[in-house]
Order: C-alpha cells, then structure tokens, then sequence
C-alpha cells in the first residue's frame, strides 16, 4: 500500500482503511509501527481509528463527495454509447436541480462568471 506517487491525493475506501487498521485493533502492531510499515500518516490512521472505535466500519466511509461529476466525460473525446447516456443523464439531473432551486442556467452561468470575476480581481 503506502503512499501513492505522482502527487495525487489517493481517496481511500472503507476496506482499504479497514485492512490497513486491522492489526491495529487486533493488538499484533502498534499504530505507529504500522504507520512506518506503510508509509502512511500517522494523524491519518489516528483519525481512521478514533472513528472506527466511536461508529464501526460505517464510519470509515468517506464523507467527502469527489467533485465535478461531468469532468470525466467532457475530458474525453470519445465516449460509448453507455458513457454518453450517462453524460446526458447527469446533465438533465444537474438541470432538474436547478431548477428545484428556482434558478435558471443562465442564472447560474452569471454567478459563475462573477465568482471568477471576484477571484480574478485579487
């Protein structure tokens, strides 16, 4: 296991955080000679175990949701016929949500422009 290379944060699943604990909790290694086995932080694993003693496996899971949902299908030139209907169906759901929430795109492309206006603009 250990740290990914290249520099990219590595999102880390309930089983993975779950074998890399697992000694832990059975009493056959300390935290912190599991932390130098692997390579990992140990403040990371002691959040991980803090978490895992209050809530059990559910509460490893990652709280977190990953960020753009369409930057996997606008990045690619080509997509399957299956990929496509997603794209499409994550596009209609964005826009129902919108909706839901009284604002049109044109209004959210305007709040968009003047977030980045402001962050420019500093």
């Amino acid at each position: 296991m250990g740290r990914p290379k290249g520099g990219k944060n590595k999102s880390w699943t309930v089983n993975e955080k779950y074998e890399v604990l697992e000694p832990i909790i059975k009493g056959e290694i300390s935290q912190k000679d599991r932390a130098r086995e692997l390579d990992l932080a140990y403040g990371m694993m002691t959040r991980w175990l803090t978490a895992y003693k209050k809530g059990g496996i559910e509460a490893l899971k990652n709280k977190r949701k990953p960020g753009n949902p369409l930057a996997k299908y606008s990045s690619r030139k080509k997509l399957s016929y299956t990929e496509q209907l997603e794209y499409e169906n994550m596009k209609l759901r964005i826009e129902n949500e919108r909706l839901k929430k009284g604002y049109t795109s044109k209004e959210a492309d305007q709040a968009k422009q003047k977030k980045l206006n402001k962050k420019n603009s500093q």
